[in-house]
């Protein structure tokens, strides 16, 4: 089934960019699968040359696929697509070269959802409409960072669970400190043997 409304989106904005149309001819030929885990949903992206053919069927196998939960992807749209790959939460198989090319051409092709939103319901209420989401987007940042910090303070301080990076430092310390005075031990048996021998 194809993605006419995401294709014909992405294609404007392709058009409208040197950089992506450059990007978009390097890749001529060239298919990205999108796998959402937890979701019964492929996206398949092929490059014709001077457009972009959205998917979710593909025959064949993809020069690269990237598989990841609905949370990662969105990060992958977001201002910092590498740290979602850095992080670990999407998975890369295949052609890597590919996938950091398909990642700039949509990075210069994305659209402004804002300026999309604003000629279905004009610019004020696009403008709200953002305002709101970039809100509540930074505060669900913020609650997340806030409960892992708590849970982690909890976790060391009140179960006592999980040692503090003190604790854990201290006691990586005393165990580098006992395996050295093994090893000096060791080595004066040894010489106590060669000595004992002669």
């Amino acid at each position: 089934m194809r993605l006419a409304p995401l294709e014909t989106l992405l294609n404007r904005n392709i058009a409208a960019s040197a950089t992506a149309r450059t990007l978009c001819q390097r890749l001529q030929g060239k298919t990205l699968a999108l796998h959402v885990q937890g979701l019964p949903l492929s996206v398949y992206c092929r490059s014709l040359g001077d457009r972009m053919e959205l998917g979710t069927s593909h025959e064949g196998t993809p020069d690269t696929t990237l598989k990841g939960t609905p949370l990662a992807f969105m990060r992958l749209v977001g201002p910092q697509p590498e740290a979602a790959i850095r992080a670990g939460s999407i998975h890369i198989e295949g052609d890597a070269e590919v996938a950091q090319t398909f990642s700039e051409l949509i990075k210069h092709a994305r659209p402004d959802l804002e300026e999309e939103l604003s000629h279905l319901i004009g610019d004020v209420a696009a403008h709200q409409l953002g305002t709101t989401a970039r809100s509540l987007l930074d505060f669900t940042r913020r609650a997340a960072s806030t409960f892992a910090q708590n849970l982690s303070e909890y976790l060391q301080e009140e179960g006592r669970d999980v040692p503090s990076r003190t604790e854990a430092e201290e006691f990586i310390a005393d165990v580098d400190k006992l395996r050295d005075d093994v090893e000096r031990l060791e080595a004066r048996i040894a010489m106590l043997e060669r000595q004992r021998r002669t």
